[in-house]
């Protein structure tokens, strides 16, 4: 694997955990000059000291890709390593969770800030470069949630179908410029992401009206998922590939069960596949009509 991308400059935003991080181990070891963008700066620098006691190059752009002025300076921090950017991993992003009802337009306007816009705006500084170059990748880490809207996660897949829309557009854009543009898709991945999800949408979670029974069969459905649960590297191992392959897919899923849901949705009738969703996420129609009917109206959620 080593030399694959040497002399790259490569962007991962959302390098500070999971997916981000084993993207950019794998890239350093590849050869890569990774570009750590994230706001977390202390778990960016035990990650640049870790991919350099290990041979590979790696430096910290710590900030908040929402910011225009944090946007400016990771593209700046790549820039001074060699004058290039060959690639940018769009990776950054957060869920948020519930009924639509419930969730303030607020909270939506910030998941689509960060998941979306941020990421559009850090792409349309870094093709500027890439075009003049005549050459590069953007790899749009979306998930199967790009394709497969569910119930009490609509917010967050919004954020993802819109991604994937921007990519296929983008796509046709910039290929007459040399530049390529993947989108990865991943399933149910071991991470931070839903910890965080349940810690942003928690004020939601604890008042949910007439949804509550439904909060409650999610998290054991959650629990069985985590069995099939895929790891970060695998995810980095396809974008690995996005970036190296000569004439790379306009999509990669992964794990197994991300390209089986995938096929299900493209295959089956959508009231078929509307009940295997209901059933994975543990909903019992009984449960809520009885919940609402015992708990009256839903809260108004405060925009």
């Amino acid at each position: 694997m080593r030399g694959e991308l040497d002399g790259q400059v490569v962007i991962v935003t959302g390098a500070s955990s999971g997916i981000g991080a084993a993207t950019a181990r794998r890239l350093a070891r590849a050869g890569a000059h990774v570009v750590l963008a994230a706001r977390r700066r202390e778990r960016l620098a035990a990650l640049r000291q870790e991919i350099e006691a290990a041979g590979g190059r790696a430096v910290v752009a710590a900030g908040d890709i929402t910011a225009p002025a944090d946007r400016a300076s990771v593209v700046q921090t790549a820039l001074a390593v060699n004058g290039r950017i060959d690639a940018l991993v769009n990776n950054a992003g957060y869920g948020t969770r519930g009924p639509v009802e419930l969730v303030p337009v607020e909270k939506i306007r910030q998941n689509f800030e960060l998941n979306l816009f941020a990421l559009v705006a850090l792409t349309q500084l870094v093709i500027p470069v890439m075009r003049r170059q005549g050459a590069g990748r953007i790899v749009n880490v979306s998930s199967v949630a790009g394709r497969v809207a569910r119930p009490l996660s609509s917010i967050y897949d919004a954020t993802k179908h819109a991604l994937e829309a921007i990519s296929d557009g983008l796509r046709g854009e910039l290929a007459p410029f040399g530049i390529r543009v993947v989108v990865i898709e991943p399933g149910f991945i071991s991470t931070e992401f839903v910890q965080v999800a349940n810690e942003t949408s928690q004020s939601v979670i604890a008042d949910a009206g007439p949804y509550a029974p439904w909060f409650a069969n999610f998290q054991q459905a959650y629990a069985r998922a985590k069995r099939i649960a895929g790891q970060p590297e695998e995810i980095a191992a396809l974008i690995h590939t996005a970036l190296v392959a000569p004439r790379p897919r306009a999509r990669y899923a992964a794990p197994r069960h991300a390209r089986l849901a995938l096929a299900l949705k493209r295959f089956l009738p959508a009231r078929w596949f509307d009940y295997i969703l209901d059933r994975r996420a543990g909903i019992k129609a009984e449960q809520l009509k009885a919940a609402a009917a015992a708990g009256g109206a839903a809260p108004t959620p405060e925009n």
